[in-house]
């Protein structure tokens, strides 16, 4: 019996640590090799829409992000992610299509590996839950006044919406402040790299 339980014992921890190995060591070990975009190299490509963003609130936009370049543009994509996960809108909003149920009628193109290989995407926001639309397609679907009503209010432009008001991303005048700013430039950059822009590119760089 005691040299059943010493078998029992040392077989356990034998497929205890190479469970371990196999499902967490081995995958790292895979995937370390993998380059992973800096947020600098994401922000070599400034959107149009950050600079239609800079015309729409030029007084708001020079208080918190100056002109927009490609370093105020990766702020702001660090900062507009920072508010995503914050206010916890991956409860609710997924970032990524499946390839069933004929989700790319709904959200747009099935999403792809290779998108998801930069600091952006780190730590992973794909989510479970839709109580509102996936969102790794968002970019161009809506304007950035549509983005900055729609925080501050959303059954004002989505009526059966069950969003709340997140009215601290504006200031007493009712115009977005750094945070609201900085979380429309992050909804205008989810999905870009997969779909033509909206705007045209302003010729400031």
């Amino acid at each position: 019996m005691e040299r059943f339980s010493t078998f029992a014992l040392i077989s356990g921890l034998f497929f205890f640590f190479f469970g371990t190995f196999w499902q967490a060591v081995a995958p790292s070990l895979s995937l370390r090799n993998i380059p992973v975009k800096s947020i600098e190299e994401l922000a070599d490509n400034v959107l149009p829409e950050f600079y239609k963003l800079a015309d729409d609130y030029p007084v708001e936009f020079k208080r918190y992000f100056g002109e927009p370049s490609k370093a105020s543009f990766a702020e702001a994509l660090n900062v507009g992610k920072a508010q995503y996960i914050a206010e916890a809108c991956w409860h609710c909003h997924s970032q990524y299509i499946r390839p069933v149920s004929n989700e790319e009628l709904r959200f747009g193109k099935v999403s792809y590996p290779s998108e998801y290989a930069n600091v952006m995407q780190l730590p992973q926001l794909l989510g479970t839950r839709r109580v509102g639309p996936d969102l790794i397609r968002e970019a161009g679907r809506h304007s950035n006044d549509w983005h900055v009503a729609h925080f501050k209010n959303p059954p004002n432009v989505v009526p059966d919406s069950v969003m709340p008001s997140y009215a601290w991303f504006f200031d007493k005048n009712g115009r977005p402040n750094k945070k609201g700013l900085a979380i429309v430039a992050y909804m205008q950059w989810l999905g870009s790299w997969a779909q033509e822009p909206v705007y045209q590119l302003d010729a400031r760089k």
